[in-house]
């Protein structure tokens, strides 16, 4: 039988994007994926919370963002494999993955994207890692804080 395994990694300087436990899903299920966040409020339209994801050996994948302004933007090749959600009042974004197959095993990732982008010479605009200070290009836009959220496997 197959399964997803799903595996979490929390905690972020004094800004926090917070996951819950772990989960087991079978390819072919939803999944829904929650992100608390604290230290910066959702509404704030100076920043933008959403999820992006990392597949082995493939560029990182820009999945969704909304603006605390409440402007929202996601990735055409996956509106339809996944959609998002955000209760501001509870602080949470959300996604939920439709169908998921052994294609869609990944490192999810809970990020938050400011309005504006500071040049860093330390950073290398071509690198899909997660830098020590958690910043990341993603489709050379900048995410200042971006938190290991679920690996799934298939």
């Amino acid at each position: 039988m197959d399964m997803m395994l799903v595996c979490v990694s929390t905690g972020v300087d004094s800004i926090d994007l917070i996951q819950p436990d772990s989960k087991v899903v079978q390819p072919g299920q939803s999944l829904t994926i929650s992100c608390q966040v604290s230290g910066y409020s959702l509404t704030d339209n100076s920043y933008a919370t959403g999820w992006i994801r990392q597949r082995e050996g493939k560029p990182m994948d820009w999945i969704s963002h909304q603006w605390g302004g409440g402007n929202f933007y996601q990735n055409d090749a996956l509106k339809n494999k996944f959609s998002y959600s955000r209760d501001t009042s509870a602080g949470t974004v959300t996604i939920t993955g439709q169908n998921l197959q052994p294609e869609d095993t990944a490192v999810y990732y809970c990020v938050r994207r400011p309005t504006v982008i500071q040049t860093n010479t330390n950073l290398d605009k071509n690198s899909a890692a997660i830098k020590t200070k958690q910043v990341v290009f993603v489709n050379n836009n900048l995410i200042d804080i971006c938190n290991c959220f679920k690996k799934i496997q298939i």
